[in-house]
């Protein structure tokens, strides 16, 4: 009989999500006539972008006629996006980012996980608690870790704990780590990073030979221009950095798939015997190999993004999102909860009330409010006493949700 991979074994009883789904389900065929306001998945409601909607129809047109037609594109992605994304995302702020060195894929997710392929199995990995479950269960797939603790935490990975007394910034360690991964403006928590605290990330990863896994997937939702929008604004990051970006949020392709990573040419690793190794040549390598690339339609779309009728629709979207959140954020404060984040990210993160676990609140909230959010504590162990709600609904679930909550005594 064939063997499996015994490392998904590890794998704590069920991932956040598919729980959340679980018990959900229980709920909905136990009362099916309930009708249940969805703020936990970040998944986006509104609309893709006419432009973008434009865009992908004419190819579509195009793909009907001998002279248009695609087939196999190139694994990294059209030059046509590649060219677009470098311009406006980076050399636009001051990032020395080329067209070479941008990957298009299908997802952020997909890529913050498959990284693990191009690097080796020795690495120490850091991760902060609370985070986002991808992060650590790849590297539990791959078999970088030992089994879960009592709290869920795994063996072999260190946890950097972020809360209210640090205002959600992990300390920098004071040893070494291989690899970091950081991700703002932040999920869960909401939390923003100031170019002051990533310079300090980069310089400790420059001087360990560390590399920083940059999670930079809600980005387009920070409202400061004082604010870091990517890790290549700081000096340095070119040389321990890689970042990872997506069109699902911002431009709304959650379920039209399409995203992008970032690997400088001036990153490099070291094999076992010490030689130094460019990581862009792995990745490139790894992409060829493993991925057929995303489809020219949807790269047509993702192109209209950075139109000038693109940039004002989703400039609109963001808006749009950001008041839910701010609403949200009000709300909540006014019931007298402590809530962080909703500032500069489409997630609200708050405490629970004395004496409630978060799956308690997570089931205190669909049962008497028939809302649904997302508990800290799926997050990792320091996300216990916590709750994440998403600005991503319409203006009337999220107003509706919020008098239902500030109704509920807990």
């Amino acid at each position: 009989m064939v063997q499996v991979n015994c490392n998904y074994l590890k794998l704590k009883a069920g991932y956040l999500f598919p729980e959340i789904a679980r018990r959900v389900k229980g709920f909905t065929s136990a009362n099916p006539s309930v009708e249940l306001i969805r703020l936990g998945i970040g998944d986006v409601t509104e609309p893709l972008p006419k432009t973008c909607r434009d865009a992908m129809k004419k190819a579509i047109e195009e793909m009907g006629t001998l002279e248009g037609f695609h087939g196999y594109g190139p694994e990294q992605g059209y030059r046509w996006l590649r060219e677009s994304i470098a311009i406006n995302d980076y050399q636009e702020r001051g990032c020395e980012i080329n067209a070479d060195e941008i990957f298009v894929s299908d997802g952020s997710k997909c890529d913050s996980s498959n990284i693990l392929d191009v690097l080796g199995d020795r690495n120490k990995v850091a991760v902060t608690d609370p985070v986002y479950p991808v992060y650590v269960d790849s590297n539990v797939m791959a078999g970088r870790t030992g089994e879960a603790g009592d709290v869920g935490q795994y063996e072999g990975l260190e946890y950097l704990a972020i809360n209210e007394q640090n205002n959600f910034q992990a300390e920098i360690p004071d040893h070494h780590v291989d690899l970091i991964y950081l991700c703002f403006p932040n999920n869960p928590t909401g939390a923003v990073a100031t170019k002051e605290y990533l310079q300090r990330w980069v310089d400790y990863a420059n001087q360990n030979e560390s590399l920083i896994l940059f999670d930079a997937a809600y980005e387009a939702f920070i409202r400061s221009n004082h604010l870091p929008r990517s890790i290549f604004e700081i000096n340095g990051a070119r040389e321990c950095a890689i970042e990872f970006r997506s069109f699902s949020k911002n431009a709304g392709f959650t379920g039209t798939r399409c995203a992008f990573t970032v690997v400088p040419k001036t990153l490099y690793g070291r094999s076992v015997d010490g030689e130094k190794v460019q990581i862009w040549n792995l990745w490139n390598r790894r992409q060829s190999t493993k991925f057929n690339g995303v489809s020219y339609i949807v790269q047509r779309g993702a192109e209209a993004t950075y139109s000038v009728e693109g940039k004002k629709e989703i400039s609109g979207l963001i808006d749009f999102y950001m008041e839910n959140a701010a609403i949200i954020r009000q709300q909540l404060l006014h019931a007298g909860f402590q809530v962080y984040g909703g500032e500069h990210a489409p997630y609200v993160w708050l405490k629970t009330p004395d004496g409630i676990d978060s799956w308690g609140f997570f089931d205190q909230l669909l049962q008497k409010a028939k809302v649904v959010g997302t508990p800290g504590s799926g997050f990792g162990a320091a996300g216990e006493g916590y709750f994440r709600l998403s600005a991503f609904n319409s203006r009337e679930n999220v107003e509706k949700a919020m008098r239902l909550i500030s109704k509920i005594k807990f």
